[in-house]
């Protein structure tokens, strides 16, 4: 086989794994970031332990993209989970697997799994380009001929990898200029919109709430007739609206519907395991055991106490009438507020503070099996950039990954 030139553009988890594999298979490869350093994103997943992927098995993993997840399966045949973490393991770096299924490096730190890509890099002799920006790819009868620098060197090539990544924290260096180059190249580029962020609410109670934290609670997002109901799990109120793992999962959908211009609501149940019936007969329970206590006191067992005073005004009881004072409505107004908290979503935060990037280079441009492009030959496309985006749980790291492995093998072969 003739060695090819290939570059590699991105020094993310695409963009390295792409380099290694095309690397592996004999490819004289450079890898080109505008970053001093690799991985500078990478370092901040998992909040800096690094989520690599999930362990669950292909079709469930599947169903945690938003969408376009089928586009990932030839990807996934060829690198999945189990060869992913076989790669750094055989590395001598050894792995966890913890709740639902989140695996981690058992150093806690994003750091290790950077060192062992590091040192893939150097052992298959890539050649490193830090500190340089490409600026245009130069294209030939629609065949990639090189890239072009900010600084106007011009470096032929073979092949063309783009893994820049999408434009989510963007002091990563994360801000989406290689899709102008590939929308130049007249790739249809689906709108960019932040996903895995938090929401901003309209009414003022995340600002009295900030740093409470909402455990075994379920959410039920609507937009007219369209409905969402989250799992149970974490709400985590901030000082302008809401986060935690269950808004996380489902921002991306939110998200599309605001830009619809959509009213959107979210209804907190904050007694998931409870039935409207249960729950009235147990605030009647505990009504009649303490009857002489104040309803404060009483609500203790069933409440945060920063919520408590909120949700006595909200249902417009007096804060200090006694347990037995409480009349049938007011209580229902108590019973509807736990299964039904109503907040107004009006936006999210800014895309560049989103974890992932919905949108992309579209896949119908992107042949599935290759990663390359069907407008230009020998330009091949991997990780965020293109419109695959996924829940947290190590998801879009491995689609990163696998995306990056495939690319990297095709523009070797």
């Amino acid at each position: 086989m003739q060695t090819k030139k290939i570059i590699v553009v991105g020094a993310g988890p695409a963009g390295v794994m792409a380099a290694i594999r095309a690397a592996e298979l004999g490819q004289e490869v450079t890898l080109i970031d505008k970053n001093p350093t690799l991985g500078k994103k990478l370092l901040l997943s998992g909040k800096g332990r690094c989520n690599l992927t999930n362990a669950c098995d292909l079709n469930l993993f599947l169903k945690r993209f938003s969408g376009n997840g089928q586009f990932l399966r030839d990807a996934f045949k060829k690198f999945f989970n189990q060869e992913l973490m076989g790669f750094f393991t055989s590395r001598g770096l050894e792995l966890k697997t913890e709740r639902q299924l989140r695996v981690f490096p058992v150093t806690d730190s994003s750091a290790s799994i950077v060192g062992i890509l590091e040192k893939e890099l150097a052992k298959q002799n890539v050649k490193l380009m830090y500190k340089s920006k490409v600026k245009d790819i130069r294209v030939k009868d629609k065949e990639a001929k090189g890239v072009s620098l900010d600084d106007g060197e011009f470096i032929p090539t073979d092949r063309i990898i783009l893994a820049t990544g999408g434009a989510s924290y963007g002091f990563t260096g994360s801000t989406g200029e290689a899709l102008d180059i590939a929308k130049n190249l007249k790739h249809n580029i689906i709108p960019l919109r932040p996903g895995l962020i938090p929401l901003v609410v309209k009414e003022k109670y995340p600002k009295i709430l900030e740093g409470l934290t909402l455990k075994n609670i379920s959410i039920r997002f609507c937009s007219g007739k369209e409905k969402i109901v989250s799992e149970v799990g974490e709400l985590l109120f901030t000082s302008f609206g809401i986060s935690g793992p269950l808004v996380l999962t489902l921002s991306g959908k939110i998200v599309d519907w605001l830009s619809d211009k959509k009213e959107v609501s979210a209804e907190i149940d904050l007694k998931p395991g409870l039935t409207l019936e249960q729950l009235d007969a147990r605030f009647l329970r505990e009504f009649k055991i303490d009857a002489k206590k104040g309803i404060k006191n009483v609500m203790k067992s069933l409440l945060p106490l920063k919520l408590i005073d909120l949700f006595l005004e909200l249902a417009k009881i007096e804060p200090h009438k006694k347990a037995n004072q409480v009349t049938s409505s007011e209580r229902l107004a108590l019973v509807n507020l736990l299964k039904g908290w109503r907040l107004n979503i009006s936006g999210s935060l800014p895309l560049e503070e989103g974890m992932v990037t919905k949108g992309g280079v579209s896949l119908k441009d992107i042949n599935p099996r290759t990663m390359e492009s069907r407008l230009i030959k020998g330009l091949y496309f991997c990780g965020e950039m293109i419109d695959i985006d996924a829940d947290t749980g190590g998801f879009n790291l491995q689609a990163a990954f696998s995306t990056g492995f495939l690319a990297g093998e095709s523009a070797a072969l």
